[in-house]
């Protein structure tokens, strides 16, 4: 089922109005028809099941079949700190860890990370990112398009997660699982986590030394994890562990 995100204003009593590209791709690229099925979320995290009852150029209206009670989203706010990758590792980050339920990326320049990013660039990147956010998000079924936030220091990412009620850190040199396995059962269910991950090159020693009270140090097993698989690997184990 085709998934569609809009403003709170496009929904009425019984309809909802879908303008911009989406009319388009619904239109032109996927070519659905009056009666066809589609799924339409706004921001204020509510969801519905509709049919299209309308379709031109401009404009989509849907019909409202019912409310999706259930929803996608884990009771837990999820935060991603990435260091920031080579290439086009990040897009690839991105994608996943949105369709594994976080709400927030934030690219996190460290000192072993080799990619530097001038404000043009970055500004630039972000454009990019926040489309495979949003796409990611429709594949998904997400009730919400997660933000990827503007890169940031290491010191102003960790001034952003020091509110947060835990902050999950893989690092290759912590050993044993069961502490892992201790830490993340723990966890209560509406508790709000980060999770810091290192670049290609690691943390840097200072960086994974000076932590604050509420940050854990975890181990992902016994193998070296690369920096685009260590985010992941910690978010699955989240969702094992409190989704529903």
């Amino acid at each position: 089922m085709q998934q569609v995100f809009v403003k709170s204003q496009a929904v009425s009593k019984d309809c909802i109005r879908i303008e911009g590209d989406d009319v388009n791709h619904i239109v032109n690229v996927l070519r659905m028809k009056i009666g066809e099925k589609i799924r339409v979320s706004d921001d204020s995290n509510r969801s519905y099941f509709c049919h299209i009852s309308s379709l031109d150029r401009d404009c989509v209206i849907v019909d409202i079949d019912s409310v999706d009670e259930v929803g996608t989203e884990l009771e837990n706010d999820i935060y991603l700190f990435q260091g920031l990758p080579k290439s086009d590792k990040m897009e690839l980050i991105i994608q996943k860890s949105v369709e594994l339920g976080v709400k927030k990326i934030t690219p996190v320049a460290m000192k072993n990370c080799v990619v530097k990013l001038d404000n043009k660039k970055a500004i630039s990147k972000n454009k990019r990112w926040q489309a495979i956010a949003e796409s990611a998000a429709k594949q998904s079924k997400r009730t919400i398009i997660p933000e990827v936030a503007m890169p940031m220091s290491y010191k102003e990412a960790m001034e952003s997660a020091k509110n947060l009620d835990i902050i999950l850190v893989p690092y290759e040199n912590e050993r044993g699982m069961e502490a892992t396995r201790e830490v993340l059962n723990g966890i209560e269910r509406g508790k709000s986590i980060g999770i810091f991950v290192g670049p290609e090159g690691g943390f840097a020693e200072d960086e994974v030394n000076n932590l604050p009270d509420n940050a854990h140090r975890i181990s992902l097993g016994r193998r070296i994890l690369r920096t685009e698989t260590a985010g992941l690997a910690t978010l699955s184990m989240l969702v094992f562990c409190l989704d529903q």
